[in-house]
């Protein structure tokens, strides 16, 4: 478990907490209490953190985020690694239905590099119609590796990374103006992850990466036609993986019901390379260039989480596999022990039949 960074460990937070669970539901009462427990306590810490710098590396590197950030260094962090024994089957998770991504081309949107990522601008007419609540859009990033390792997803399935992984942000707009309202708030995001690896040419990422030359260094922007954005998802939206969790940038507020899709987009290599060369972290104006790439947040502590998962093959398989190993060790300890059992009545046998010829012969030597 991690902490909230103010000395308040993480079992303190649970010491006050009932061991009340929801069956169902997005958020755990243990997790509802736990933030706003932190927000109470670290309010002031991000007033003052504000505007603050942070990166990847160096010395404002990921290591450090939680001095100033403390839900960095919080629970119910992301991204994690969706391990098999993580995983459970839910019926209920319906597949996901977005609504007005086909954009007009006559629209304008907002492609930007903010040091961090690269972003795009979302109208907020785009939104999610199968959550409790209208989760409206707000912009997409993207996560990556760099040209030597292309290993730069931020979710991982059973340890496995990809090359990268772009997030869709939306924002719970029945219940919030906007998303800076809903940010820190408990059901105030929903974001949709996608699995990108490395394979055929897609023609629905050139739409981005056409003007990514004009993006070079920070805080530069373009104005890019809008598109389907829907191109942009895998073809089946009803597999899935589901968990409460995290921003994975700071300030890291545990406010995000996470949807990751099970199946991965592909892109060229030539692809690949125009996203993880082309990019400054720096301005311009700066003499030392940093280049933008491995901007992702390594993996958190599943913090007795469960996943949800929309299919059922391959959670059913690893039961399966377990259940078969059980039999096959409760086979071998049933074996080991009936082989004892006879090895022992075999050994009383051999014992009397070496005893009872003895008893003969004292006998017959008495008569004599």
């Amino acid at each position: 478990m991690g902490r909230c960074n103010l000395g308040l460990p993480t079992s303190a937070l649970y010491e006050t907490v009932t061991c009340v669970q929801e069956e169902r539901g997005t958020m755990h009462f243990q997790h509802q209490l736990a933030v706003f427990i932190c927000i109470l306590l670290t309010e002031f810490h991000l007033s003052a953190a504000h505007g603050v710098k942070w990166t990847y590396t160096g010395p404002d590197g990921e290591p450090s985020w939680s001095k100033t950030y403390p839900f960095c260094g919080g629970v119910f962090q992301s991204p994690i690694d969706f391990q098999t024994e993580l995983l459970q089957y839910d019926p209920t998770l319906r597949p996901i239905e977005v609504r007005d991504y086909n954009l007009s081309t006559l629209e304008q949107l907002t492609l930007g590099n903010n040091g961090h990522s690269v972003q795009l601008s979302l109208p907020s007419q785009m939104h999610i119609a199968s959550l409790p609540h209208r989760f409206s859009a707000s912009q997409l990033h993207f996560h990556w590796g760099s040209p030597n390792k292309p290993a730069g997803s931020e979710h991982a399935i059973n340890g496995n990374q990809f090359a990268a992984e772009m997030h869709v942000v939306h924002f719970n707009s029945d219940k919030y103006p906007n998303i800076s309202v809903a940010a820190d708030k408990q059901d105030g995001l929903a974001v949709l992850g996608v699995l990108i690896e490395l394979g055929q040419y897609n023609p629905a990422f050139d739409q981005l990466l056409a003007y990514i030359n004009r993006i070079q260094f920070k805080d530069q922007k373009v104005q890019v036609p809008a598109f389907n954005i829907r191109s942009l998802l895998p073809a089946r939206l009803d597999e899935y993986y589901r968990y409460d969790g995290s921003l994975t940038t700071p300030p890291c507020y545990p406010s995000v019901l996470w949807t990751v899709f099970r199946n991965p987009v592909s892109i060229s290599q030539h692809q690949f390379l125009s996203l993880a060369t082309a990019l400054y972290a720096s301005s311009e104006q700066e003499l030392n260039l940093v280049s933008l790439k491995e901007n992702f947040r390594s993996l958190q502590e599943a913090d007795d989480r469960r996943v949800l998962v929309s299919f059922r093959d391959g959670v059913l398989l690893s039961i399966v596999i377990a259940s078969v190993l059980g039999l096959i060790l409760i086979g071998t300890l049933v074996f080991f022990v009936l082989r004892k059992k006879r090895a022992e009545k075999n050994l009383q046998k051999d014992t009397d039949v070496i005893f009872k010829p003895s008893s003969k012969k004292e006998e017959d030597i008495s008569k004599v």
